[in-house]
């Protein structure tokens, strides 16, 4: 991992981490340091221009390492290896592609180490998506006791939802149109929760949307400046448009949001109008757990379970055309107190 003599530096600790960036992100203080300026860019594309509000200066500080290493690991597919996790000894968490890329995470002292070989670079969407952001939302979540969740979440003035569903239930589509009307966008596939204060955190960054959902959109020039956003591929194949909303002066939300509502994404279609279900507590809970089972294993999962009967769910069944799905969130973020069925 390191040009350094090998019996003099043998853990590379005397390597220099020339150049650092620091930015406010899910509740802390992150401070990034790295031997490589590319790799920074990529942190810069990730969390620069992001609209949150200062941290109190209480907010924990977390630092990342990045650390690029001449290496190069041959690769015949256009994808990198599938990540695999693991945990130790004094709750040391990592993730690890192969032996020149791999993720070393101690919640307990706060940081991270990001280990990325010279031939990733040509990989950005990957090496940002699955080594760097990795590492700030593991790190964030497990120091700070966040329930970590695959889940979108829109809002609008404080309140927020989260919207869940399988792959393909149209979370990103949903959050994208939900953006361009009017809703404050807070996350696309990574929602964090705290348990017993009950408000969301995201990073207001990207969607990534198939072409169909671009064509929906009914304004042609900004569907036109959409489908010039850079294009990445799925690990699956798929191809989706990259959508920086930073960029396209959607609404984004400025500080953390209120849970005021679960809502899960049906495939099924409802007719000529989008429509919302009330579920019963014990179907919200089901639907909940089978929904994120890494998050009833997180510490916080007990004091988010005693809380989550606070909070309203529904079932949404899509009409005809995405912006419909919108109104209806609007509708339900205007009610103050929604009504849920007991």
């Amino acid at each position: 991992m390191s040009a350094s003599d090998p019996d003099r530096d043998p853990f590379a600790e005397r390597s220099s981490a020339r150049w650092h960036r620091r930015y406010p992100l899910l509740g802390g203080r992150f401070r990034f340091t790295s031997n490589s300026r590319r790799l920074l860019q990529l942190v810069d594309s990730a969390y620069r221009q992001l609209p949150m509000r200062s941290l109190a200066r209480s907010a924990p500080p977390f630092e990342i390492e990045l650390r690029l290493s001449a290496a190069r690991t041959p690769r015949v597919a256009r994808t990198p290896p599938v990540m695999k996790t693991f945990s130790g000894a004094g709750g040391v968490l990592g993730g690890i592609m192969d032996s020149a890329n791999f993720v070393l995470i101690s919640p307990a002292a706060r940081a991270a180490l990001v280990a990325v070989s010279r031939d990733m670079l040509d990989r950005p969407y990957h090496l940002r998506y699955e080594l760097i952001e990795f590492a700030v939302y593991t790190l964030a979540s497990r120091a700070q006791g966040l329930l970590s969740l695959h889940a979108a979440s829109v809002g609008a003035a404080g309140r927020g939802l989260l919207l869940m569903g399988d792959s393909g239930a149209g979370k990103s589509t949903l959050a994208l149109h939900s953006a361009l009307q009017g809703l404050d966008f807070l996350s696309e596939d990574a929602a964090f929760v705290e348990p017993t204060g009950l408000r969301l955190l995201g990073v207001p960054n990207f969607v990534h949307v198939r072409a169909e959902a671009v064509a929906a959109i009914e304004q042609p020039a900004v569907a036109a400046r959409l489908r010039r956003s850079a294009v990445i591929h799925r690990r699956s194949g798929v191809a989706k448009f990259e959508v920086d909303l930073r960029r396209f002066g959607a609404r984004v939300s400025t500080a953390p949001l209120s849970l005021a509502a679960i809502v899960f994404l049906s495939r099924r279609r409802s007719g000529r109008t989008a429509q919302l279900r009330a579920l019963l507590p014990p179907e919200l809970l089901r639907r909940f757990i089978a929904a994120q089972p890494y998050a009833t294993l997180l510490p916080g999962w007990r004091a988010f379970r005693q809380a989550i009967h606070k909070i309203p769910g529904f079932e949404l069944r899509r009409g005809p055309h995405p912006s419909e799905s919108v109104v209806a969130l609007i509708h339900l973020l205007a009610q103050r107190s929604p009504a849920r069925v007991s």
